[in-house]
């Protein structure tokens, strides 16, 4: 697979003038053709010391089973094996955030490798490479896993922009655009809300552009149309250079809009069902794909479960009206419910906060304290022993009730 290669030296990486080009300038100029994918100075500066270990740099493009394809410099697409030591090696590496909120050291696509180089035999005949370290990220999507258990799941890493993506018809559900943006903020990326099908609606999106508007605060919120080509061109320019990730439920149109952003049919799409507007799940896997104006894009299955992991700062910045109005309660452990002197509730009354607001935040609040007290055995405890005092109160007052 060929790729768009940017020339452009990195910064502290020119030879001197008549200087005999070292195995080091090679490697750089190699690194030359995943700047397409990505890489910078700033990869460069961190991959010094796996370069000086004999590894190559690569981009993850798509994880499967036992294994993952990633983007080298040489312009080729290979499968890669993934052991456990490149695991234990990336969470060894200093600043890398393999704790929990950022969905440990699991490799994902988008994340950058270090890389054995040369191909070497693997099942069946085919070549494949083998994942020696996964570098530190940037950023990292994260939700809970789908599966029910207490672990993160990474959807994409070292992304500049989170595109959550939410059809006009039938209707925007604000409840889980809340859910979203929450995610989005918590990322470390720029969340950014993408509103598709504007030609199936009356006004083209108006109306709902307002609505997620005021629901998304500080978030840009585009309207576009697949099927006639309507704010494709500055949504396009968004993206352009950078690293992107479409997220959203099934039927949302985000494989449509990935078609028509790279201009041509790559992504499969299937029409969602007519007695309930939903979505059927064409895209089974995340997939990095480069833009044709710079840049690459990654489109995700649909979402059907979107639970917080450790989304504290995602929930202050997706709620940052709530929490700034909270500031100004009378008392500072304020729950927003009968105190006297709410300035949350004074709002509300004053009809400048929707009351439907309060209430995602405090569902999304006590999600992902739960989320947190499943994995922190302190949290779990002082939980616990919140629910026993609550209990005692209960049965205290039932004895007094029977007097």
């Amino acid at each position: 697979m060929p790729l768009p290669g940017d020339r452009t030296p990195l910064p502290g990486h020119v030879p001197a003038p008549g200087a005999p080009a070292t195995d080091s300038d090679h490697a750089h100029a190699r690194c030359f053709e995943l700047a397409a994918y990505g890489w910078d100075a700033g990869w460069d500066e961190v991959f010094t010391p796996y370069r000086a270990a004999g590894l190559v740099p690569g981009r993850i493009a798509r994880v499967d089973r036992g294994g993952c394809e990633v983007i080298t410099a040489d312009g080729g697409s290979w499968r890669a094996d993934v052991p456990s030591s490149a695991l234990a090696l990336a969470a060894a590496a200093p600043g890398h955030p393999a704790g929990p909120a950022s969905g440990g050291a699991v490799p994902c696509t988008g994340d950058w490798v270090a890389l054995e180089p040369g191909p070497r035999p693997g099942p069946g005949g085919h070549e494949t490479l083998t994942v020696a370290a996964v570098l530190p990220r940037r950023t990292v999507l994260v939700r809970a896993s789908s599966s029910g258990r207490s672990e993160p799941q990474p959807l994409a890493a070292n992304v500049d922009v989170v595109a959550v993506v939410v059809a006009l018809v039938p209707a925007v559900n604000l409840g889980r655009l809340d859910r979203l943006v929450t995610l989005a903020w918590d990322s470390g990326a720029r969340p950014l809300v993408v509103l598709t099908k504007a030609d199936q609606v009356p006004d083209g999106g108006i109306v709902a552009s307002a609505e997620v508007a005021a629901a998304a605060p500080g978030v840009d919120v585009l309207v576009t149309s697949a099927a006639d080509g309507r704010g494709l061109e500055p949504l396009a320019g968004v993206l352009a250079g950078g690293s992107a990730v479409l997220v959203g439920a099934s039927g949302a149109g985000k494989s449509t809009l990935t078609n028509a952003l790279l201009g041509s049919e790559r992504q499969r799409v299937r029409d969602v069902r007519a007695v309930d507007g939903k979505g059927r799940h064409t895209t089974v896997r995340r997939e990095l794909l480069p833009l044709p104006g710079g840049g690459v894009l990654i489109d995700t299955p649909g979402l059907r479960g979107v639970g917080l992991w450790a989304a504290d700062d995602g929930l202050s910045q997706a709620f940052a009206d709530i929490e700034e109005l909270a500031a100004g309660c009378r008392f500072g452990d304020c729950e927003h419910r009968t105190e006297p002197g709410c300035a949350v509730l004074a709002a509300i009354d004053a009809g400048t906060l929707p009351a439907r607001r309060l209430d995602s935040y405090r569902r999304l609040v006590r999600e992902n304290a739960y989320q947190a007290a499943r994995t922190d055995a302190r949290l779990r405890a002082e939980r616990e022993r919140q629910w026993k005092a609550i209990a005692r109160q209960h049965r205290r007052l039932y004895r007094e009730r029977g007097h």
